[in-house]
């Protein structure tokens, strides 16, 4: 398939921030998605909560697992739109790498615990991550992605105003022109998470019955529709394991063709010939039709309402944020507590980096190991038994 003309050429990157010879066998962005699946904070999204719903089940979905359906989405997605595949994935796989433990419970407690230090973002950290936590070379600390696939992470959700310490930090050592909008494939990345957590939040939910099929369909015009339309394309079945799945599927394809009827007609009115005009357009490329917008926010209200802050997600939210909480106030104010690689670190810095170092340090814990090390530093549980932990 030919490549848009809007699309991101690999062989026109921008490069990256420590020159290496290009690869025989890869593109510069395949290169970067081979990178992030073999580091160490990929691996750590296995045991990172998406939504509290126990966490250890092997049906419900993890940080890993719900990037991976999203890169998949981005994929097919950036295929059809004939843009970078790759460029895609790789933005997609690594959009939530700079989750703390417990989810946005854990991103809030570590947010207050540093905010006399510049607080806490998880996309900023991310990037913190892949350009300077991850060392699998001693040529240089970081992984060397490619300047696009930084610029994606940075801006996929659009541009960045006022950008915290951790992205400003990257944003000085390489510009990443944070005002202006990312490349399309990073729009695309970003909206096939919208996509992945609108339709399998309500898969986990309806799966682990904190949800109830019926009070959706009537609260969600939207979810109704699509539930009559299986129902009678599959009159004869009765088996409601195969038949929500279908729901679910269904729900996917509807918004994948608003974003693909949107994000052309756009296009259509742009009529860009580079990447570059995408990125000086002064909005956003990709996007669902106001119509799926419309139709999508009782769903997303109808999960806050009732899944997200549902009773058995509740009861785990303070205990969680006091773990995240404590952990970090214990660690900075004995840093000796900390892993010789991480201790030798704090000791060469000052405030307020030594702080974030030890902000680093507790990110990048998932959350059985941070329940693990905090009983081991206060010989105290406080996560519930039946937590799913």
């Amino acid at each position: 398939m030919s490549r848009a003309p809007f699309a991101t050429d690999p062989d026109r990157s921008r490069g990256r921030l420590f020159p290496e010879p290009a690869s025989p066998i890869r593109t510069a962005f395949a290169r970067d998605r081979d990178r992030l699946i073999h580091s160490t904070a990929f691996r750590r999204l296995r045991y990172k909560t998406q939504v509290f719903v126990a966490p250890d089940g092997d049906h419900f979905r993890v940080r890993l697992t719900h990037s991976l359906e999203v890169a998949q989405i981005a994929r097919t997605i950036a295929r059809v739109l004939a843009i970078d595949e790759d460029l895609a994935e790789v933005v997609a796989l690594g959009h939530d790498l700079g989750h703390p433990p417990f989810g946005h419970s854990g991103e809030d407690a570590l947010e207050r615990a540093m905010s006399p230090y510049g607080g806490f973002d998880h996309n900023g950290h991310a990037i913190r991550i892949l350009s300077l936590l991850e060392a699998r070379t001693p040529a240089h600390d970081g992984l060397n992605l490619s300047w696009e696939v930084l610029e994606g992470l940075a801006k996929h959700n659009g541009p960045v105003a006022v950008p915290g310490w951790a992205l400003r930090a990257q944003d000085q050592a390489w510009p990443l022109e944070l005002q202006s909008f990312a490349g399309l494939e990073a729009q695309v990345a970003a909206l096939a998470d919208d996509i992945a957590y609108n339709a399998h939040d309500l898969d986990d939910g309806l799966r682990a019955g904190l949800l109830d099929l019926e009070a959706v369909c009537a609260a969600v015009p939207l979810v109704d529709a699509l539930w009559r339309e299986v129902k009678a394309r599959w009159a004869g079945e009765a088996r409601l394991n195969r038949l929500v799945p279908q729901l679910v599927r269904d729900l996917i394809g509807a918004m994948v063709e608003s974003l693909l009827a949107e994000t052309r007609g756009r296009l259509a009115g742009l009529q860009p010939r580079s990447v570059e005009e995408i990125r000086a357009a002064g909005q956003a490329m990709a996007g669902f039709t106001p119509a799926m917008l419309e139709a999508l926010a009782p769903l997303r209200a109808y999960l806050m309402r009732t899944m997200y802050t549902h009773a058995s997600v509740k009861r785990i939210r303070g205990p969680a944020e006091q773990i995240v909480e404590e952990l970090f106030s214990m660690l900075h104010a004995d840093p000796g507590a900390l892993p010789d690689r991480w201790r030798d670190r704090c000791e060469a810095e000052e405030e307020p980096w030594r702080a974030r170092i030890v902000g680093d340090y507790v990110a990048g814990m998932t959350d059985r190991f941070a329940i693990r090390e905090h009983r081991r530093l206060t010989g105290r549980t406080v996560m519930p038994d039946d937590a799913g932990f």
